[in-house]
């Protein structure tokens, strides 16, 4: 017996398409939404494809938003099974991309295939946003269709991204929200010079060392409902020229934080900068913000989500703001209400990716409902 998800999944996991290059998976999407009667727009950047798509009238919007993009197999001979050949095992499917995420990505369209069958008509709207550009730099793919998108005043109501935030089943956890996420890179400056002679030198490393030690202790915030406390974490520190006789002229530090709606970038940025000024020392700051806070409370896209997968599951999903950034914090933007459910998460970026085939089925399903909760 065929299962169109579990096909269309493995097709899919076929193209190498390792970020940005999308190896002609959305080729594949885009036929498909044509014979399905969709109208669809290329919006192509640089080396990142992206496509916007549209099916019905005039009604509240609900899109569909995905990446095809898959991180690198690593070391393929690691892989039980060749990472770009999909495997069915035991009801398994193995492959890279297969939970993260052309598993959520055929799960979609087979959905919007049967709604589209059923509702020749409608009075909402069905979308699709597809990037290539959502596991390396972000930067060609959802930010700037977002910016087409809004720059033309189109209204996209409600947004769900297909992103694995299941953790042990199905529909466990519902992501309505992100946490923002800004990492800072600090070049403490010193002076180099023979570790003989310490009195002609200014070592940046002793320098910062009470600084550091200081700013790994401090509480940015507590959290609140919706969001766990902001954290802060030391990613990379070097200093030195490689030699044990060299005392370093300059030591580089870069930390991330990962914060909820209690702190904002300005007041994180003050307190660092206030901590690195009552040290006196002499620094370089550069900060880059790769996504701020959005929340999703409860409302129709919510309570349709989780209609669908107590539904189809027979569960409540949990709904939780932890984890990683996501491209919804894009979405966010257009002041779109936006949730992340897709398949479950354990194997994601690892050797081995997985997934059950008949969690794909199962997702399928409950994207059709909430098509046909907020669609019709």
């Amino acid at each position: 017996m065929s299962c169109p998800v579990l096909e269309l999944t493995q097709q899919l996991i076929r193209c190498r398409s390792i970020s940005p290059d999308d190896a002609g998976c959305q080729d594949i999407l885009i036929e498909r939404l044509h014979r399905a009667g969709f109208t669809v727009e290329e919006i192509n950047i640089g080396d990142t494809r992206n496509f916007w798509a549209t099916y019905g009238g005039n009604g509240q919007t609900l899109a569909f938003a995905g990446h095809t993009d898959v991180v690198p197999a690593g070391d393929e001979s690691q892989w039980t099974h060749p990472p770009y050949e999909p495997t069915l095992k035991d009801g398994i499917l193995f492959g890279r991309g297969a939970a993260d995420m052309k598993g959520s990505l055929a799960a979609m369209i087979v959905a919007a295939e049967r709604f589209a069958e059923s509702n020749p008509d409608p009075a909402g709207r069905l979308a699709f946003l597809i990037t290539s550009d959502e596991e390396a730099s972000a930067v060609n793919g959802t930010v700037k269709v977002v910016e087409k998108l809004m720059a033309r005043n189109e209204r996209v109501e409600y947004c769900l991204v297909g992103e694995p935030s299941s953790t042990g089943r199905v529909g466990d956890v519902v992501k309505n929200g992100r946490r923002g996420s800004i990492t800072a890179n600090l070049y403490i400056h010193g002076t180099q010079g023979h570790v003989a002679y310490p009195h002609l030198a200014d070592n940046p490393v002793h320098r910062a060392a009470p600084m550091l030690d200081e700013l790994v202790s401090i509480v940015w915030d507590e959290g609140n409902e919706f969001f766990p406390p902001t954290s802060m974490q030391i990613a990379n520190i070097s200093a030195g020229t490689g030699s044990n006789n060299v005392i370093p002229g300059e030591l580089y530090v870069q930390f991330n934080f990962r914060f909820s709606t209690e702190s904002t970038v300005e007041s994180i940025q003050k307190r660092v900068n206030d901590l690195l000024d009552r040290h006196g020392l002499r620094y370089t700051l550069e900060w880059s913000l790769s996504g701020l806070p959005f929340l999703t409370p409860r409302g129709a896209l919510v309570d349709a989500v989780v209609n669908a997968i107590e539904h189809y599951g027979e569960i409540t999903p949990q709904l939780l703001t932890t984890g990683g950034t996501s491209d919804g914090r894009f979405i966010a933007r257009m002041g779109t209400q936006v949730v992340e459910l897709g398949p479950v998460n354990a194997t994601i970026h690892k050797v081995d990716e997985c997934v059950h085939a008949a969690d794909l089925q199962l997702l399928s399903r409950m994207y059709q409902r909430v098509m046909e909760h907020l669609v019709v």
